[in-house]
């Protein structure tokens, strides 16, 4: 392919990237996936702060995964700034998917503790694969500052990632398991059943946990 025919190949894929209809700009993703260019990937980590689409965010993100980290991940922690919360959201995603562990650093407290809960569970997700071994326990601490927070499907990503980090969890847990909060205590209790049994997931029930709690179970741990 020549030069100049590449470049208009390549400015097509990205004036398709933001068309009107969302199967032309699926297939412009898969694309530019598909042959990997630097030239695209502002265009990408751009696009993924506004792409309304879940199977085209999802699809960007395949195509950023095929560009280089050193290109992406400095890319994607400055989305991490955006006042946009699916520009945070999705470059989390994307970080936890390469999972290149010099992304680590930009995992602050504060996108954490965020208070939009996908931003959160973003976050809960892409920590657990970047925590580098020795700063676990502290990660762990962090997270479990979240217990209580939010409905089911919030619950059961904190619960996951507080599980994924093994037994460095363990001291946190038990400390959790006798906080003043009722709703911390349940959610203690369901994060300690599904690191016992980790298919739990599917049946995982923070209203049981409540009902341990209300019959005074915490007590008799002791």
């Amino acid at each position: 392919m020549t030069g100049p025919e590449k470049d208009t190949n390549t400015r097509r894929a990205l004036q398709a990237l933001e068309h009107g209809d969302p199967s032309v700009r699926l297939r412009a993703a898969l694309a530019v996936g598909t042959a990997p260019d630097p030239r695209f990937v502002d265009t990408l980590v751009e696009r993924c702060a506004i792409e309304p689409e879940f199977s085209v965010r999802e699809m960007l993100t395949w195509a950023l995964i095929r560009h280089p980290p050193a290109l992406t991940v400095p890319k994607l922690t400055d989305q991490l700034r955006s006042e946009r919360a699916q520009a945070r959201s999705q470059a989390l995603h994307t970080l936890s998917k390469i999972g290149d562990r010099r992304a680590w650093p930009a995992m602050t407290r504060a996108l954490l503790t965020d208070p939009d809960d996908e931003v959160a569970r973003s976050a809960w997700r892409a920590a657990v694969v970047l925590v580098p071994p020795a700063d676990e326990p502290e990660l762990a601490e962090v997270l479990a500052t979240q217990l209580g927070r939010g409905p089911r499907d919030t619950r059961l990503s904190l619960s996951r990632a507080l599980v994924a980090l093994g037994a460095v969890l363990t001291p946190t847990l038990r400390v959790a398991l006798t906080d003043p909060d009722p709703q911390v205590r349940a959610h203690a209790i369901a994060t300690e059943r599904l690191a016992r049994d980790p298919d739990a997931g599917v049946g995982f029930s923070i209203e049981e946990a409540k009902r341990v709690v209300a019959l005074g179970a915490i007590g008799e741990r002791g």
